[in-house]
């Protein structure tokens, strides 16, 4: 068996990977079993273990105007371990020869460095720093390295990711012989995914749906869209254990994951960001309530057209295409794709989603463009509404309060009073000041003072 380690249990893990896995099993095309290990402490693994690992998924979509469901029950996964409580089944699998790959999901935040990191600690050191403590494991045990395929939307994410193990090998100064070891034994490869997954279903109608479909009752349903694709960086023997071709997702083994990736990030993740903050303040719940509204419909398609068509590559009429796919993907009426979902994390999401086509726009045309302005007027006053409420952090809106989730940091500036135009000035938020850009700040600030008064901007 191919033995696959999960860091993350998440609905689009689940939805995405392991049920790709499950289908190589099921079609005959290999033997492959998913060990998934929550990467934080946040959350539970209950549910697995009530289940016994087993799971259903749902693809709701359209195809050829018709609708479709189609169900997976999925088999893939063998086992899910809490490091926090069981460190001995987590390194274990680092000593395991069966081992083969490593996939990820810890969000855009997830990859990083801290120099603050113990090599003696767990809980509070970065994924990259508990990934270095797990392959030097496999290196002491004398067994040859593995496949790493982050799939956490950054650019270059297993580049990145490497970056943070060789500095994690500096900072503990672990021997030369296991950095040796990982350049040359472990493949690092650079992916793409892409799938819209709304995970467990919120309404009682959906579920009780989802249950007729499913013959029962199932904690840990989830659903997603019928299209699929995983670009995957081509390394070393990979396509011995990826298989290219259609398989639930299709997979794509590539020497330019490039392309792909800034089409998905910046056209599909792009319009999401810089949508969910306006959705959210105008009142809607779903991708498909404003694609359903005029004036957010309008908002996306005027986004995509004018501010991140033209800047994804020289083929504009290739990236408008899958720009046009996109949009009939936000309007498959069965997604039920939340808002608040989207809006996990949407600082760091708008620094790797958003602003790269904002640069490209004003360095072209030497001033800021209008809606993804707009959008990020949304975002800052969004994030100025944010309260705490016991050990949470909310926002009120017009006719409800919502989470807000995030690096707690950003969480506690903002409900302390924090300025908008000191937060875009920090470069470690935004990897350089926002304030630089000519005319941003005094736009935002004066966008958000309308917004506060219920003026609409779009």
């Amino acid at each position: 068996m191919v033995k696959i380690l999960q860091y993350g249990e998440g609905n689009f893990l689940r939805t995405f990977v392991d049920v790709y896995f499950d289908t190589l099993n099921k079609s005959g095309a290999g033997e492959y079993g998913v060990y998934i290990v929550k990467p934080i402490t946040f959350g539970t693994l209950e549910r697995f273990a009530k289940q016994n690992n087993k799971y259903h998924i749902v693809l709701r979509g359209m195809e050829n105007g018709k609708p479709v469901e189609d169900v997976y029950a999925v088999d893939s996964l063998q086992a899910t371990i809490d490091p926090f409580a069981d460190d001995t089944s987590y390194y274990a699998l680092a000593r395991d020869k069966d081992l083969k790959i490593i996939v990820s999901n810890t969000t855009e935040a997830g990859i990083c460095y801290n120099g603050a990191d113990d090599i003696d600690g767990f809980e509070k050191i970065t994924y990259p720093a508990k990934l270095t403590k797990f392959l030097y494991e496999r290196f002491k045990a004398g067994l040859d390295g593995v496949y790493l395929l982050p799939v956490e939307l950054i650019d270059n994410n297993a580049d990145e990711l490497k970056k943070c193990v060789d500095q994690y090998i500096s900072l503990w100064n672990l021997p030369e012989a296991f950095k040796k070891w990982n350049d040359t034994q472990n493949f690092y490869c650079n992916t793409l995914v892409d799938r819209i997954v709304s995970g467990y279903p919120r309404d009682e109608q959906t579920k009780a749906r989802l249950e007729a479909l499913v013959g029962g009752k199932d904690e840990l349903v989830s659903v997603g869209e019928p299209f699929g694709l995983w670009a995957v960086e081509k390394k070393g023997d990979i396509a011995t254990y990826i298989k290219e071709g259609v398989h639930n997702i299709e997979v794509v083994l590539t020497t330019d994951i490039g392309y792909y990736k800034k089409r998905k990030v910046r056209v599909l993740n792009g319009s999401h960001t810089n949508l969910v903050p306006a959705g959210l303040i105008l009142g809607a719940e779903t991708v498909y309530d404003c694609m359903v509204d005029e004036k957010l419909s309008a908002f996306v398609e005027n986004t995509l057209q004018a501010e991140i068509i033209p800047f994804v590559s020289d083929n504009v009429a290739a990236t408008t295409v899958f720009a046009d796919s996109v949009k009939d993907r936000f309007m498959n009426p069965f997604l039920n794709h939340q808002l608040t979902s989207i809006a996990l994390n949407s600082i760091s999401k708008w620094r790797a989603r958003v602003l790269p086509s904002f640069k490209d726009y004003y360095e072209k045309n030497g001033v800021i463009p209008t809606y993804l302005t707009v959008g990020f007027s949304y975002l800052m006053a969004l994030y100025k509404g944010i309260e705490k409420a016991g050990e949470a952090y909310t926002v009120r809106l017009a006719k409800r309060t919502i989470e807000v989730k995030d690096d707690l940091p950003y969480l506690e500036y903002f409900a302390g009073g924090g300025s908008i135009e000191t937060f875009m000035k920090d470069r470690n938020v935004w990897g350089e000041d926002l304030t630089a850009y000519v005319g941003f700040a005094e736009t935002v600030l004066a966008n958000v003072e309308k917004i506060g008064k219920g003026v609409c901007l779009i």
